[in-house]
């Protein structure tokens, strides 16, 4: 504990994602004060075709009381 999910559009290098994975757990390490060892990070690549039916309407609509920041869009405007 805690794992962290990342969905992101496809397109970053390997190189790129571990960078930020590594710097999500250096935080979270930091601000939670938890171990490195306890912190597991995914990255999900969802297409932008697919990204409404998988992300936004699940995640960020269905989970609007778990939300702590929004985002400054809306697929549907």
């Amino acid at each position: 504990m805690p794992h962290i999910i990342v969905k992101l559009y496809p397109g970053r290098t390997e190189e790129q994602k571990h960078h930020l994975a590594r710097r999500m757990v250096r935080d979270v390490v930091a601000i939670a004060g938890c171990e490195e060892k306890s912190v597991s990070v995914a990255i999900e690549e969802v297409k932008p075709e697919d990204w409404t039916e998988k992300v936004y309407n699940p995640d960020i609509i269905g989970r609007q009381q778990q939300l702590y920041i929004e985002p400054g869009y809306n697929p549907f405007e």
